[in-house]
């Protein structure tokens, strides 16, 4: 992970003044006891799905006594390295729309997604959408037409409360840095690259990932979904279907603000498949992601910008130009599973950021604390659920 100076080094502050991050040994829910249904992937993350990779570059810093940068930028590429020559299906849907996803337009015309996605914070959206064409340019050849043409997707959630979302921090090579270092494996998650200052249900969170595998069509198929998550308040957490929310009542995070706490935030979340499925099966499919939210206790507030969007890696030679093209595809019969695969992995993502989330200190000294996950074990316990945890 990178890390940002502006201004005042953040090297000169001592190690106890330093926001926390998430460590790369964190448990994640699943190491709590958290129990969920279905079957993960190997690695419980989006890129369970072959070929998906995730890059973050994550800025951190303290350029005086009253302004504290805390923000980033993640980066999703459904194909690896050949992301921009090789399209995939897509989909998009927004639950409520007090957001920004650009590039949605052509996504819901040509039915592709035509590059990566990218998340940031809400007034950050600008300079990663140029970055991100500047990006297209540099990969190489124009496309078919004979020009580098993009309309990026670029997504945001707002930092406000953490960051100093009006110095405008993010910049071009963080989006490089971001899009560069994107790989397989284990997803950093918690505070972390578009993630960094996120909080939800008025707890430290960001950058969650889980994934789902099934058999449909005798073949195994696998969904995968990051979320960052930076919605609702304390009263309505959800989890393991225990209202927690009620019971981990200190430390609220908006509780000082005017007026009392209010929904201030908003929920990007990315559904990748193997599956072969069409754009307006992927429609279908995308939608399910608001069920997985809502088994946590969103409720797409009017302040909430909750927007989602899905793909598929199958069906590679779709978008090439030449002869009429066959594609494959999974009967609307058989689509009911990857329904539910998408509502289990989207809930487990979201707790996923959650658990990850560390506590942080930042803009004008606001402070949010992480969720106590010993505390969260309690709760479970006296509800039975609470699965054995292994020493």
């Amino acid at each position: 992970m990178q890390l940002v100076r502006l201004g005042f080094l953040v090297a000169l502050m001592s190690a106890a003044a330093l926001p926390a991050i998430a460590a790369d040994d964190a448990p994640r829910a699943r190491d709590l006891g958290i129990p969920f249904d279905g079957k993960p992937g190997p690695l419980n993350a989006i890129t369970d799905v072959a070929g998906v990779t995730v890059g973050v570059h994550t800025i951190i810093a303290d350029p005086s006594a009253d302004v504290a940068v805390r923000t980033g930028v993640t980066a999703i590429l459904p194909r690896g390295e050949a992301t921009s020559q090789k399209p995939v299906f897509a989909a998009w849907f927004a639950l409520n729309g007090n957001g920004e996803m650009t590039g949605t337009t052509w996504v819901e015309e040509s039915g592709f997604l035509e590059g990566p996605v990218l998340i940031t914070n809400t007034h950050s959206v600008g300079t990663v959408h140029e970055a991100a064409i500047r990006w297209r340019v540099e990969q190489g050849s124009p496309d078919d037409s004979g020009y580098w043409w993009s309309l990026p997707v670029v997504a945001e959630t707002w930092d406000g409360f953490l960051n100093d979302i009006n110095g405008f921090h993010v910049r071009a090579e963080h989006v490089f840095s971001a899009l560069s270092s994107a790989k397989g494996g284990p997803v950093p998650e918690g505070n972390v690259g578009g993630g960094t200052g996120m909080t939800c249900h008025e707890f430290k969170c960001g950058t969650g990932s889980a994934s789902r595998t099934l058999d449909v069509d005798d073949g195994q198929f696998t969904v995968g979904v990051l979320v960052q998550a930076n919605y609702g308040l304390r009263d309505t957490l959800r989890i393991a279907g225990v209202p927690v929310g009620k019971y981990l009542t200190s430390d609220r995070a908006y509780a000082a603000m005017p007026g009392g706490p209010r929904e201030l935030g908003s929920i990007i979340i990315v559904v990748a498949t193997d599956a072969p499925l069409l754009p307006h099966q992927l429609k279908r499919v995308v939608k399910r992601a608001a069920l997985g939210l809502a088994r946590n206790g969103g409720i797409a507030s009017n302040g909430s910008g909750d927007i989602f969007i899905a793909f598929s890696t199958a069906n590679e030679a779709a978008s090439q130009s030449g002869p009429v093209k066959q594609v494959s595809t999974i009967s609307n019969e058989n689509i009911s599973p990857f329904f539910q695969a998408t509502v289990e992995a989207t809930e487990e993502a979201i707790i996923n950021a959650m658990i990850a989330g560390r506590d942080m200190t930042g803009h004008k000294g606001h402070t949010v604390r992480a969720i106590d996950h010993a505390e969260l074990q309690r709760v479970l316990a006296e509800h039975n659920r609470l699965n054995p945890v292994s020493e």
